[in-house]
């Protein structure tokens, strides 16, 4: 419908009116993205308690000891920078898909019309919309020409909205159909879409049980470490005559206590699964996100661009009377309006031939307000497309049928003709119904195997729409999801957090979602323990997108949901989430398996600092001994274990799991390596660097032992790294070159043999404290 044009509208501000506004500071001063800057991101991959440990190390060696006991000092490099360049990487793609699809305003200024960026609009400027465009600042309609808008990224329902002048335009909303101009009326931080962006707009962390486990490592042994090491360091000092020597063995002692290896295996694991998603055009914008992707139990999805397209399309013809060309008329209406709303673009693609000798004489367009749209044509006369219950008596049984289909949930158009002609905007009369059509949107089929892949994986799927509940689980039901009958209008849905949680329990469907109900939603279901991964596209998604455990946004969505998203999906693709969610598996399962590796280092080398402070002799090991016995037992299997496949679901309790197999297993280590080592220093004729040598061979044994029990079940690649692994210590115990560089003094062979039957003994216990299961957790192949 067509509303007359004010003088503002056909001519906006002039030049002095935009200069004094931006004086005034009344401009589209839209706030940055929530995203971390290069500086906090350097900041927080730097800044750590896992390189303050290995970092104050790392300059006493580098003071008092030869370089070869510095090696442990690239493992704090690598960690760093693994984790700066990932996030500095998904910040640049962020950063450039934002000036890709950032809008532009047409603004009308002393009389016309030119595009500026959106941060030129001013208070009170003119802007000019057409089919497509999106409205970026508040304001009020002032000329609408069948002007309807799509307000689905604001408040999930899809269907437009008409407007006339007078009427309130929004921010984040599109046009659907029609033109028009509107004043702006609220700009910058007033803005209704960057005001609901705001309230998201601080950067939080994600939140990851592993991160949290390893956290709670680096916190004991960091309060364990100050007395140990304070014993230590006396115990060296009486022990051995050169201060330089102690203080090298203090840090080995030191050192070892620190699981370095596990925090940058992690982040390796992390980075390896960020490029394989991202090879599936999945931007991980977080390393910890990968993680939690394993311990998803409830997917929130909205139906418009997950289980749908996005787009309307025309699912079936329900001819009422035969032989009166419905198809050539539906053809012809399609191509009559130079605007046209969604269901005439979804007629038109199933009849996108103009048929001959359809002469348009006269069109009314689709208006909101008539719910119809009209078209004559010489000699095939005057056709009629709109709501059923505008064009004909609801007691009718074509009424009854289309009210049927209605509240089935369908979406329905009546096509109705007469022989008259068109009277202005008025209905036409006599119309005689040919044809019901209807209308759906177009359903994702691969959808349907995502739902199903989500099903046998344990994890349950909750539609959460703006749309009306029964379309909503009509296509559901479609695609095969389990309990699409369980379906809720929202507007019935409980308040108080513990029935709006029992109402989530109990449905599948929820239709007529508002933004802040969709928050709620995520929060209750957080509060039944579940951990909930939660998709969006809109600006009414953000909230929620911010509060889940896990956000995922469409690329093609707005940058406020990108920017508070932990993933995007770059295609805009719900069928990626399989690949997401089975790579979030295979890294929390691998980093357990080889969390049992690192943490059971730290629990033996504690205890062989607390042995030699005790008893007064000098610590076993060199830091270049520990480089080699890690790289061996734990750091080059580990690298192998981590980036193997693995697809079964996470457990809680990842922390409790790790310290039951650890502590046992690092206390047997720690038992055989001293008896070994005493064994060997007591020795008449038997040197320290014979000793060391004696305790790290034995403490190696050991370390293949562990290594064979968590690689379990031994497949033949395994079995060949970890003898693989026991070659290369060999060869490191004969070839002069490594003997040399890692001080190696082999033993007499009695000594030698002495100390493999003690190591042989004390492993022989220790399925009696090893716990019965498997230590791997969640993720046994």
């Amino acid at each position: 419908m067509r509303t007359e044009p004010t003088d503002t509208a056909l001519t906006g501000l002039t030049q002095a009116e935009v200069v004094e506004r931006v004086a005034a500071g009344r401009v589209n001063d839209v706030p940055a993205a929530p995203s971390r800057t290069v500086r906090e991101i350097v900041r927080a991959n730097v800044f750590t308690r896992f390189n303050a440990l290995l970092g104050g190390m790392l300059v006493v060696i580098l003071i008092v000891g030869p370089i070869q006991d510095a090696l442990f000092g690239g493992v704090l490099i690598a960690n760093a920078f693994i984790g700066i360049v990932q996030e500095l990487r998904a910040k640049r793609t962020l950063d450039r898909l934002a000036v890709l699809t950032a809008p532009r305003a047409r603004i009308v200024r002393d009389g016309s019309v030119a595009e500026h960026p959106i941060s030129a609009v001013v208070l009170d400027d003119v802007l000019e919309l057409w089919p497509g465009d999106q409205v970026v600042v508040d304001g009020e309609v002032l000329d609408a020409q069948g002007l309807e808008l799509d307000e689905s990224l604001l408040s999930g329902e899809s269907e437009p909205v008409e407007k006339r002048a007078g009427d309130e335009a929004l921010s984040g909303s599109f046009v659907a159909a029609g033109s028009g101009r509107y004043r702006a009326t609220r700009v910058g931080r007033e803005a209704y879409a960057v005001r609901l962006a705001e309230e998201a707009r601080r950067f939080t962390l994600t939140r990851s049980e592993l991160r949290a486990g390893t956290d709670q490592i680096l916190r004991i042994v960091t309060w364990l470490i100050v007395p140990t090491a304070v014993l230590l360091v006396i115990s060296q000092l009486r022990s051995n005559a050169s201060v330089r020597d102690a203080l090298r063995g203090s840090v080995a002692g030191t050192v070892a206590m620190v699981p370095e290896g596990l925090v940058l295996l992690t982040s390796i694991a992390f980075a390896v699964g960020v490029v394989r998603l991202a090879r599936r055009r999945v931007l991980v914008q977080e390393l910890p996100a990968v993680e939690v992707l394993a311990r998803v139990d409830v997917v929130c999805v909205d139906k418009t661009g997950t289980l749908t397209e996005g787009h309307l399309a025309l699912d079936e013809v329900e001819v009422l009377v035969e032989g009166a060309a419905h198809d050539e008329a539906l053809a012809a209406l399609a191509a009559s309006d130079p605007h046209p709303n969604a269901t005439l673009l979804a007629i038109r693609e199933t009849f996108p031939n103009v048929p001959e000798g359809w002469r348009t004489d006269a069109t009314v367009p689709f208006s909101s307000a008539r719910k119809w749209s009209a078209a004559a044509f010489d000699e095939h006369g005057t056709w009629v497309l709109g709501a059923p219950d505008v064009m004909l008596d609801g007691a009718t049984p074509v009424g009854r049928r289309t009210k049927e289909l209605a509240e089935a949930g369908r979406r329905v158009v009546l096509v109705s003709r007469t022989d008259g002609g068109l009277e202005g905007e008025a209905l036409p009369r006599g119309l005689e119904p040919v044809a019901i059509v209807v209308l759906g949107d177009r359903i994702r089929e691969t959808a349907g195997d995502t739902l199903r892949y989500f099903a046998e994986q344990g994890v349950e799927v909750k539609v959460i729409s703006g749309d009306h509940p029964q379309t909503v689980a009509a296509i559901a039901g479609h695609l095969g999801l389990a309990g699409a009958e369980r379906v809720m209008d929202a507007r019935q849905l409980p308040e108080d957090p513990a029935g709006l949680a029992d109402a989530l329990e109990s449905h599948t469907i929820f239709g007529r979602v508002t933004p802040q109900q969709k928050r709620s939603m995520v929060q209750a279901l957080q509060g039944e323990g579940h951990v909930v991964a939660m998709t969006g596209d809109g600006v009414n998604d953000v909230l929620a997108l911010k509060d889940a455990d896990l956000g995922i946004a469409m690329g093609s969505g707005s940058s406020a949901t990108r920017s508070v998203a932990q993933l995007v999906l770059l295609d805009s693709t719900f069928d990626a989430l399989p690949n997401v969610v089975a790579e979030g598996r295979r890294v929390l399962g691998n980093i357990e398996r080889t969390s049992n590796l690192y943490v059971t280092k730290t629990v033996y080398a504690m205890l062989l600092a607390l042995g030699v402070g005790v008893f007064g002799r000098p610590f076993p090991f060199l830091p270049r001994h520990l480089t080699l016995i890690g790289a061996l037992t734990i750091g080059i299997p580990s690298f192998f274990l981590a980036l193997a496949p693995n697809a079964e679901r996470a457990r809680p309790g990842f922390l409790r799991r790790v310290l039951r197999f650890t502590v046992p297993a690092g206390a047997l280590a720690a038992i055989a390596t001293f008896l070994g080592y005493s064994l060997a220093i007591d020795e008449p004729g038997v040197t320290l660097a014979q000793g060391r040598t004696t305790a790290t061979m034995v403490l190696c044994w050991i370390g293949f032992s562990i290594l064979s029990i968590i690689a379990a079940p031994l497949t033949r690649a395994r079995l060949a790294l970890v003898w693989g692994m026991a070659v290369a210590f060999v060869g490191a115990l004969l070839f002069p070159a490594t003997k040399g560089f890692f001080a190696l003094r082999p033993p007499p062979l009695i000594v030698w043999l002495a100390a493999f039957g003690i190591a042989a003994l004390v492993w022989s216990l220790a399925r009696l404290f090893l716990p019965p299961e498997r230590p791997v957790g969640p993720g046994a192949t």
